[in-house]
């Protein structure tokens, strides 16, 4: 829980002042305390150096690092490239089928691989029942953060439901090691499509019930609303993206706008907060941005569904997967943001250097920045907000 810190006297500048570990210059009736890294509001192990003045928020720091997994340097150290896509699987952890996915575009450019029309279905019905899944964690533990219980119950329920059809396709719940380079590990099973059209069907008429229970509750809209409000110049800056950046107004999704996979040929809109229930940019458009979404993503589904076509899941290429020397970024839209792979090649059939752009580390840095001045309630608000996952952000 939150827990005071005695300052070490090093920091004791002269009467009246202190400075901080940070190198800010704290006065004596300011105080800091730690939220973390073991703390139920921070959706991981994550600390929270927050400086303040009575219950009002001077700054905070966030200190990241606690669950560092070594991504990049396992990828580098695997014996070819296929190896890479478990680890691949446990950085963002809630949405490993994106994750995957976009790693081995990435590759399948590198070498310039075409992957047949039904993986490119297969991949999109994957991804977006994966951004579903992941929002539904979102939305859930968002409604339990500001004291709503029962929507965490319903949520927690419908991602059941996905996970159901992501372990009748893979056998696998949570790291899936589906979507390989050059396409998928195996056809979908029989009956999935059937299933995959119950669950869209069940989950329409669900969206409208957590929105008159939780998104327009009179107590959780003022727990949300004006609160933590990100302007759009300022999330341009920061370089945020998904949710996080399309709550502030600002119209951009990569599945529209560099588009890859089939999103192309699918009829959808791009959801952009509207400051319906106070500023845009605010809490409440961050979490109902992902409500939207989801409806979305039903209706990609559907689209998905009806068009798959017959075919192959797997490219024709060499059983080593061996790259020419080159380089390449790839960036893909995943429920948290912009996921882009960066990967250089020197000609063998290992990686010589691969790198993670991580939506949720980005949008984490301007967490200090839409936090000074709020409560400290306001900060357990924002962070959920954001919705970080610490795999992620510590790749």
């Amino acid at each position: 829980m939150i827990e005071t810190r005695t300052l070490p006297t090093r920091y004791v500048t002269h009467p009246g002042e202190i400075k901080t570990s940070s190198g800010k210059t704290l006065r004596t009736d300011e105080m800091i305390i730690n939220m973390g890294p073991q703390h139920p509001s921070t959706h991981g192990v994550l600390r929270l150096e927050v400086v303040l003045d009575g219950e009002i928020v001077v700054d905070v720091i966030p200190h990241i690092g606690y669950l560092h997994r070594c991504f990049e340097k396992h990828a580098e150290h695997m014996t070819n490239y296929q190896q890479v896509i478990p680890y691949c699987d446990r950085m963002d952890y809630l949405a490993s089928m994106n994750n995957d996915w976009g790693y081995a575009l990435a590759v399948e450019r590198l070498m310039k691989i075409e992957v047949p029309p039904r993986v490119e279905y297969i991949r999109v019905i994957m991804a977006e029942l994966q951004r579903i899944a992941s929002h539904l964690i979102a939305i859930g533990t968002y409604g339990i953060d500001m004291g709503a219980f029962t929507p965490f119950l319903w949520c927690f329920r419908d991602r059941e439901r996905i996970l159901d059809l992501f372990e009748m396709t893979c056998g696998a719940r949570l790291l899936y090691n589906y979507i390989w380079v050059g396409g998928l590990s195996h056809d979908l099973p029989p009956g999935f499509v059937e299933k995959a059209k119950d669950f869209c069907a069940y989950f329409k008429p669900n969206i409208k019930e957590l929105n008159d229970v939780l998104s327009y509750n009179e107590i959780f809209v003022k727990r949300t609303a004006n609160v933590g409000v990100l302007p759009a110049d300022v999330a341009i800056n920061y370089a945020c993206s998904g949710p996080t950046l399309r709550a502030s107004g600002v119209n951009f999704d990569l599945r529209r706008d560099e588009p890859y996979g089939v999103y192309d040929k699918f009829e959808w809109d791009v959801i952009v907060g509207k400051g319906e229930m106070g500023t845009v940019g605010d809490c409440w458009d961050r979490y109902m941005v992902r409500v939207w979404e989801m409806e979305q993503s039903v209706r990609i589904i559907e689209q998905a569904l009806a068009q798959l076509p017959e075919g192959n899941v797997q490219a024709a290429i060499p059983k080593r997967i061996r790259p020419d020397a080159g380089e390449i970024y790839v960036r893909t839209e995943s429920p948290r943001g912009e996921l882009g792979f960066y990967i250089v090649s020197d000609g063998s059939g290992t990686p010589y250097r691969i790198k993670a752009r991580s939506p949720a580390f980005v949008n984490l840095s301007v967490l200090p920045e839409i936090s000074r001045g709020c409560m400290l309630a306001d900060l357990v608000a924002i962070v959920g907000s954001i919705d970080i996952v610490l795999g992620e952000v510590d790749r």
